[in-house]
């Protein structure tokens, strides 16, 4: 199971002032990657090390943002003001988590503005919607060189601090969460106002230890 990407919610500045904002806090660049035409969304990527990356994603004015969970989830955050959004692991096979949360998986895919096409397959949004502590799955169809994780990177993704349960978490992921996953370091701490993510950490070559 790999810790895959961030997701980071516009806020009311706008999807470029945000990814601007952050790419210079990590001394690091952002590419536009296109929208998701099933989810009513588009994003900008910040590519990390260890084929990982930031997605700040922004809901459009379509009627897919208002039908899929996904558009929901990311209108309910911009809402509030912006900010990270939640987290995602891959995995190779789907099969098991589809058996463990009892339903399907459904698929997803992104249109670069070059017109090239990313697809996946996704499950866990609603779990996601309904506890912001829980990643959603997803695994990769296309190839690799499509990816996001083809993008040249030198920021590392250091550890996640999350608002939850720890048994809640492990029940969801299939497996005890313990001080790292994936060689990202996790610190779960009781829930404030809503369970989610608190804190993000990352090294960057030119900015040291950054906190978000």
């Amino acid at each position: 199971m790999h810790v895959d990407h961030l997701m980071f919610a516009a806020s009311p500045a706008g999807i470029k002032a945000d990814a601007a904002r952050l790419a210079e806090a990590l001394g690091a660049e952002y590419k536009d990657g296109g929208f998701h035409p099933r989810f009513g969304t588009r994003n900008h990527i910040i590519p990390l090390t260890e084929a990982r990356y930031i997605e700040i994603v922004e809901v459009l004015d379509h009627p897919a943002a208002d039908k899929a969970p996904f558009g929901q989830a990311v209108r309910a955050r911009s809402n509030m003001g912006g900010g990270w959004l939640g987290w995602v692991v891959s995995v190779d096979d789907l099969s098991p988590v589809e058996e463990r949360l009892e339903r399907g998986a459904v698929e997803g895919s992104r249109q670069f503005p070059d017109g090239r096409r990313l697809e996946w397959m996704q499950i866990g949004i609603k779990g996601l919607i309904a506890d912001p502590q829980l990643p959603y799955f997803l695994q990769w169809k296309s190839e690799e060189d499509v990816r996001p994780s083809a993008l040249p990177a030198e920021v590392r993704l250091k550890g996640l601090e999350i608002s939850g349960s720890e048994d809640r978490l492990s029940e969801w992921l299939g497996f005890p969460i313990g001080a790292s996953l994936d060689g990202v370091e996790f610190t779960l701490v009781a829930p404030h106002a809503q369970p989610g993510i608190n804190r993000v950490e990352f090294e960057s070559p030119s900015k040291g230890i950054v906190a978000i």
